[in-house]
């Protein structure tokens, strides 16, 4: 369920930022309602991701404009947060708590290069891993059509890396939640700061949002039978079927699934191992352990990064918000 905000609130916010982004989306449970303990919390921050094709001049801009925005960084100028932004972490460059238009919120900044290439090559799934969400598209270039098909493209690999770890008939929130979850998996902060039940969460409230997003590609699929109407899929699951999923997985997926695989001094190329998987009664196994070292590292520097960019200050207030969620919940579990 979509909550109730205004195509005019969020244009306000936008309004107060520089101009020329490549997109920008609202994500998260402001945005769509989640299910849970959680789920009816009113006064929720409001998360934004900007996807910028110069940062070092965006952000140049965005310090005249937003100077209290950044932590101490704001004094090192716009190459050093751009240089921060880009070579640590995921890419993205997080100011939180920000008042803007009457709403808290936090947006990262990201290069357009870098988005395409995570949404493409999976090299972190962080942001990547938002976008297989529903999400409010709030602006996207419309000539950038390389973009555009980097973001079909990433629904795509969703799918593909959800048909591994699933069996051969399900539902569609079992496919959803598959995919919800592929950015979560080896996420450490779903064990100190998310409710364990998040990404069901996430899901249940949204099935007609993931459908729309997902219907047209499980139509095209050749390699599912998709009865939409009873909300139901099979999948072929011989290996013949996995390996071709294997082989179009994005290329971290499979050199960290080869990672995995790979016998000490063989060095076998990528397309052996993955000819083995595709035999492993454990495939769906390895594809997922291949997702958690995925996001495992990219999470930790990122959410060590978020000290410098957020600062001590609202780093420690940030925690404890994340903290008392959890708490919150548990204790209406438990109530």
């Amino acid at each position: 369920m979509s909550l109730p905000i205004s195509g005019v609130t969020f244009r306000q916010i936008l309004a107060n930022f520089p101009e020329n982004l490549s997109l920008a989306f609202a994500y998260g449970s402001a945005v769509y309602r989640q299910a849970g303990p959680n789920g009816g919390r009113k006064n929720v921050m409001l998360d934004f991701v900007f996807t910028v094709d110069d940062p070092i001049t965006w952000h140049s801009k965005n310090l005249q404009q937003n100077r209290s925005h950044y932590s101490f960084l704001k004094f090192c100028g716009p190459k050093v947060i751009a240089k921060v932004q880009n070579n640590y972490g995921a890419g993205i460059y997080y100011n939180t708590m920000i008042t803007c238009a009457g709403k808290l919120i936090k947006y990262g900044v990201i290069s357009t290069e870098t988005l395409i290439s995570d949404l493409l090559n999976w090299n972190t799934l962080y942001v990547a891993g938002r976008l297989q969400k529903p999400v409010r598209i709030l602006s996207l270039k419309e000539e950038d059509t390389l973009l555009r098909a980097a973001l079909e493209s990433n629904l795509e690999s969703a799918v593909t890396t959800a048909f591994l770890m699933l069996p051969e008939s399900f539902s569609e929130e079992d496919l959803f939640v598959e995919i919800a979850g592929l950015s979560y998996s080896g996420d450490f902060r779903m064990l100190i700061g998310e409710e364990k039940a998040k990404v069901v969460n996430i899901v249940k409230p949204n099935i007609p949002h993931f459908r729309e997003l997902y219907s047209q590609i499980l139509f095209k699929n050749p390699q599912v039978l998709y009865k939409q109407s009873q909300g139901r899929l099979e999948i072929d699951k011989s290996p013949e079927a996995q390996f071709t999923q294997l082989m179009t997985l994005p290329k971290t997926l499979q050199q960290e699934i080869s990672y995995l695989m790979d016998t000490p001094g063989r060095n076998r190329d990528v397309e052996e191992i993955l000819l083995q998987v595709a035999h492993d009664p454990d495939c769906g196994k390895v594809v997922r352990q291949g997702v958690s070292g995925i996001v495992r590292p990219s999470s930790v520097i990122q959410s060590t990064k978020g000290i410098l960019t957020a600062g001590v200050k609202k780093s420690l207030i940030y925690s404890s918000m994340k903290m008392l969620k959890m708490w919150t919940g548990w204790t209406k579990k438990t109530s």
